[in-house]
């Protein structure tokens, strides 16, 4: 399986697929993003209504655009994309 990344306002988002064979809907989207300071997130899973798919392509394209919306709302809107425990 490939992995599909891109690099999105700086930020490297990576498709972090998991399939769950026998289902109809096998493909459970998530992703993980990196900042340009190399700090990386634990896999953020799609909302549950939408995280299931049929096709592995579409699971990893869904979860681009969901890390791509999730660096937006970090930028734009000041909400945080790492865990703030120390």
């Amino acid at each position: 399986m490939s992995l599909m990344q891109c690099e999105y306002r700086g930020h490297v988002i990576s498709a972090a697929v998991m399939e769950h064979p026998g289902s109809p809907t096998p493909w459970a989207g998530g992703c993980r993003i990196a900042d340009p300071n190399g700090n990386q997130t634990r896999r953020l899973p799609l909302p549950v209504g939408h995280a299931f798919m049929a096709e592995l392509d579409q699971a990893q394209r869904a979860s681009i655009a969901h890390g791509k919306w999730l660096v937006d709302q970090c930028l734009d809107h000041g909400r945080p994309l790492f865990d703030q425990a120390a």
